[in-house]
């Protein structure tokens, strides 16, 4: 499994040296944005408007808009400073909570941790006493350039690490439109409610769900490539060639001829010489 990114837990004086393996992974079916015209992939330019041309990466700078066209620079040297004074490779353990706590909202990503180099005991006595204590670690990482919330509990024998908003990150519910102020259902309906509901309630099963509209993309995919209904992108014609030499250095000439009509002059007629009589 892919490391991502190394560090170490504290926890008290105890200093766990850990690594992160992302837990879940996005299956959904990629597609290639292709020319319909020739079916080559589209590629996309970071281009300037106002300079019109192509950009390179050490020509490109972090703004922040304050207002309307205006910007604040701030250099990567100074983001890294940032995180360097917060420990950038450390899981700070803050506080320990219930899970049942943290409504699931709050959750973003999972992701597994193993055991760095001589941290194996380590990390046997947290994965004891969290389960032990039925509680979970509540800590402070830096991941990708962000200060992230992050609770880590024990999942199938495994510390496992799931950031979690901070509180201003979730949108307010009282924002939500047209949500009735009151139920207006009669007691009859409710009850048919709740029967419905216990007919369907049942232990959760993950491995019985599946996405059926990725298979049927898949199985869409799989019959046009049996098909043989696959294009390739449509290789450019080579610049025709010259063969005959005489040919090329006269359409050389041709191409730096200025074009000026020229017009023959009619040769002057001479005069003839009249004898003087003595």
């Amino acid at each position: 499994m892919h490391t991502m990114w190394k560090g170490s837990i504290s926890f008290g004086l105890v200093n766990i040296p850990i690594k992160l393996h992302a837990a879940t992974e996005d299956k959904d079916i990629k597609f290639r944005s292709l020319h319909d015209k020739c079916h080559t992939p589209i590629k996309y330019e970071k281009m300037c408007p106002t300079c019109e041309k192509e950009l390179d990466m050490k020509e490109i700078v972090k703004g922040y808009e304050v207002s309307k066209g205006k910007y604040v620079i701030v250099e990567d040297d100074e983001l890294k400073a940032l995180s360097e004074g917060g420990g950038e490779k450390a899981v700070e353990m803050i506080d320990f909570i219930k899970v049942s706590e943290i409504d699931p909202i709050y959750f973003n990503r999972s992701y597994y941790m193993s055991p760095d180099g001589g941290g194996a005991k380590a990390y046997g006595l947290l994965r004891k006493a969290l389960i032990e204590s039925e509680k979970a670690g509540l800590a402070k990482i830096m991941l990708r350039s962000k200060e992230q919330l992050a609770v880590i509990r024990v999942y199938e024998g495994v510390l496992l690490m799931e950031t979690i908003h901070y509180p201003d990150e979730v949108r307010n519910v009282k924002e939500v439109p047209n949500i009735p102020a009151s139920d207006e259902v009669s007691k009859k309906e409710i009850d048919t409610a709740i029967l419905l509901i216990d007919q369907l309630t049942t232990t959760f099963e993950p491995e019985k769900y599946k996405d059926d509209y990725r298979e049927k993309v898949i199985q869409l995919i799989e019959s046009k490539t049996n098909g043989k209904e696959m294009v390739s992108v449509k290789e450019k014609e080579p610049a025709k060639q010259m063969t005959d030499l005489m040919a090329a250095l006269q359409a050389s000439i041709d191409r730096t001829k200025p074009a000026q009509k020229q017009t023959k002059k009619a040769p002057a007629k001479r005069k003839k010489a009249v004898k003087k009589e003595a």
